[in-house]
This record gives structure tokens, C-alpha cells and sequence, in this order.
């Protein structure tokens, strides 16, 4: 999952993205509303955490022309305004969340999560395909009932599926979304390649439905479904 951070406290900018990237998302960064803009209409993420603070354009003006421009990505926005007032106007401006300045990691943790959930038309936190459970709280992942060890990297690529399922995603959108923007695509495509043989080995290995396809010259797809 892809999250881009716009914060111009550059100190909590890095602590955010040090925290998020431990928990596996790729994380981008931009310390003014202006760069954080052209970011967000260029890119493709899977949410913004916003400030309203920030110089050159304001967090408030970039929700709204996000918005303005039927942009749907999700929004959360961080504050140390904290008045009732604020919070119904960045609401009905179209954020998706706000949290309130100073924060507990964990709290951004579970609202990003839940986020993400409702993005995806989730209503709990493990993601069902046939047999295969992904639960993307505690990041266990089970398949007919067997759970099943992965690497950090591995679960992150099977997350990035699962949220993805029924849908064939790129091998650029799998660098952009699990390696980060910054990776080039011709030096992580080997490692595309070696950790998907991995997920296929302990995830498909000695059961007759495959869920995880290669669809030539277009990409992966993490599906019960015949495609």
C-alpha cells in the first residue's frame, strides 16, 4: 500500500514514515502543500495524511481541490486545530478521517487500516479468497485453516494482491506499491520474480486451485476466479 504524507514538520514527517514503513507500506514524502499537490494528481496512492499548516498551499485548499477534481483518494487529515468546527469542515470538505495533534502511533495505525478497509469494501480486517485468509491487523495469513510463515516483504506483495484481488496489477504498479516509488522497476523485477515464486510455493504448493496467476505481458492477479 502506497501512502503519501504531506507534513512540513519534517521531524514528524520522518517519524511517520520510519513507523509506516516498518508496517510495510510505501511511504512518499513532501514538506510543503505545493510539492504535496502535484504529487497527489500525479501519483496514484492508496491514501494522503494531510496537515493543514503547510506553506504555499494549505492542507484545507488541497482537500478541496481534490475534490473539485474528482479526486477520490482518501484522506486523512492530521491537526493541532481540535475544535468541533474544524473537524465538520474538513468533513464536509470530503476528508476521510481526522486525528488531532499530538497523536499515538498506534491511533494513526488503526485509523489508516480502517481507511483502507472501507476503501476496499472491507467490513473486518481479514480478507477471504477461497481458503486463504489474510487477517492485515496482525499480519497472519492462513490457507485452509494452515497458518503460513512469511517474510515481511512476502506478506506485503500478498497484501498488495489480496487488496488488488480479482484485478490484474502490473509489475510497475508492484514496485510503486510495495518496493516505493523511489525503487527502479529493471533492479527490483528479479526480486518481483524470486518473492513471487516464494508466495507460490507456500501458498499454492499441494493444492489443486492456484490462486496466485501470471498473466503473460500483463501481470499477477490473487484470484479464486477463472481468469
Amino acid at each position: 500500500m502506497r501512502i503519501l504524507i504531506i507534513e512540513d514538520n519534517i521531524l514528524l514527517s520522518d517519524n511517520i514514515k520510519f513507523y509506516l514503513q516498518k508496517e510495510n507500506y510505501a511511504i512518499d514524502c513532501a514538506a510543503d502543500g505545493e510539492t504535496g499537490y502535484k504529487k497527489a494528481i500525479v501519483e496514484n496512492y492508496d491514501l494522503i495524511i494531510l496537515d493543514l499548516m503547510l506553506p504555499k498551499i494549505d492542507g484545507a485548499t488541497i482537500l478541496q481541490y481534490l475534490r473539485t477534481n474528482n479526486n477520490n483518494v482518501p484522506v486523512l487529515v492530521l491537526s493541532a486545530k481540535n475544535q468541533t468546527e474544524d473537524k465538520v469542515t474538513l468533513l464536509n470538505l470530503g476528508c476521510d478521517d481526522y486525528l488531532a495533534k499530538p497523536f499515538e502511533s498506534k491511533e494513526l495505525l488503526a485509523r489508516i487500516r480502517s481507511i483502507l478497509r472501507r476503501m476496499h469494501n472491507l467490513s473486518s480486517s481479514v480478507i477471504k479468497i477461497a481458503d486463504l485468509e489474510i487477517n492485515t491487523t496482525d499480519k497472519t495469513v492462513k490457507r485452509s485453516d494452515k497458518e503460513i510463515p512469511l517474510t515481511s516483504k512476502e506478506y506485503s506483495l500478498l497484501e498488495f494482491l489480496a487488496f488488488n484481488r480479482n484485478r490484474i496489477v502490473s509489475r510497475s504498479e508492484i514496485c510503486n506499491n510495495v518496493w516505493g516509488k523511489e525503487s527502479d522497476l529493471l533492479t527490483v523485477s528479479n526480486a518481483i520474480d524470486v518473492h513471487l515464486n516464494s508466495l507460490r510455493k507456500k501458498i499454492d504448493a499441494g493444492y489443486n486451485r492456484k490462486l496466485i496467476l501470471t498473466k503473460r505481458s500483463f501481470g499477477f492477479v490473487l484470484t479464486d476466479k477463472d481468469i
